[in-house]
């Protein structure tokens, strides 16, 4: 709250009015946070602002779907001419959904990540804040925005996700205010649960073949290597492997880092987890970033993701 009180919230609301043309982008591979920012801010700017065209880029939204006003449009790059670009729920340029941000008349983010660097024009970042749907959330009170069903489904199913459904330490009061808002405001918690938590028989029967498959180093890092053949095998997207199979080694006793390396073309995605340890410094070291507990990266081969194991391991030494 205090970070968001020092900056000049009247300077994002004034670039908000003064365009008509607002795209909103994200990180790549999105998560609920990621799609819920986006569908927050689309439905503020128009309950607040009628008449703005706003649109979404970025790539599909896979399980996040069900969230209202999700869908990113195909833009053509004339579109960002002249147009304000707000990047949400992204720490760091390289993982941005569409870099096209870079040719808008203006660039504003908001992020709740660690931070690395400046890159937008206007930056306002919280880092205390569990989600980025809650600073969001914060922001919209702060300047008198009026927050309807819609904003306030897509908000709460980010504050609840990026929080683990309020298990984290990252939860706090804020947080929970940040939701009371929001069910004030309409929001179906019910409903939103019932999405995240509804699985297919597939689904439950792959979480079950993931579990089994997991394996632990010398010191205790669990871990998971999925090829690229596995992940086609499986009849599921490499993200939702990536970030949906890196939760099956949580909870288990003596267990204080996971990890889960999943084999794409874009190269091998990475999921870092901790229970009691800042694994971020090592996310940032191989180009990515996040939170203390949980962060990502994208490496360049099973070789450079066995580099990475070997370091977690050495940690967990520490942590015995």
């Amino acid at each position: 709250m205090k970070n968001l009180l020092g900056t000049d919230l009247k300077s994002i609301v004034n670039e908000i009015e003064k365009h008509d043309v607002i795209i909103l982008h994200r990180h790549s591979f999105p998560d609920g946070d990621a799609i819920g920012s986006q569908a927050g801010m689309l439905f503020l700017i128009e309950e607040n602002y009628p008449g703005k065209k706003v649109y979404l880029t970025g790539d599909p939204t896979g399980r996040y779907g069900f969230v209202c006003g999700c869908e990113p449009q195909t833009l053509e790059d004339n579109v960002f001419a002249g147009a304000l670009c707000i990047v949400l729920d992204t720490p760091d340029r390289t993982m941005i959904a569409d870099d096209r941000y870079r040719l808008a008349d203006k660039s504003i983010r908001f992020d709740h990540h660690i931070y690395v660097e400046k890159w937008c024009d206007i930056e306002l970042i919280d880092s205390e804040a569990e989600s980025c749907c809650g600073l969001i959330t914060d922001f919209a009170r702060y300047v008198g925005w009026k927050i309807n069903k819609n904003a306030a489904d897509a908000l709460f199913t980010g504050v609840a996700t990026d929080s683990g459904r309020f298990r984290y330490d990252c939860v706090n009061g804020d947080t929970m205010r940040r939701a009371a808002l929001l069910l004030d405001s309409g929001a179906d918690s019910q409903t939103i649960y019932g999405n995240l938590y509804k699985e297919n028989p597939e689904r439950v029967r792959t979480r079950a073949a993931f579990t089994l498959k997991a394996k632990f180093t010398e010191h205790n890092v669990g871990y998971l290597f999925n090829t690229a053949k596995e992940v086609e095998e499986s009849g599921m997207d490499s993200f939702s492997i990536s970030r949906g199979m890196v939760g099956v080694m949580a909870d288990i006793k003596g267990v204080n880092i996971w990890v889960n390396f999943t084999e794409t073309e874009r190269g091998v995605l990475c999921e870092l987890r901790s229970s009691g340890y800042n694994i971020n410094p090592i996310a940032v070291k191989y180009g990515g970033g996040g939170h203390a507990k949980a962060s990502g990266a994208t490496l360049k081969d099973f070789d450079e993701a066995k580099r990475m194991l070997a370091e977690l391991d050495e940690i967990a030494a520490t942590l015995e």
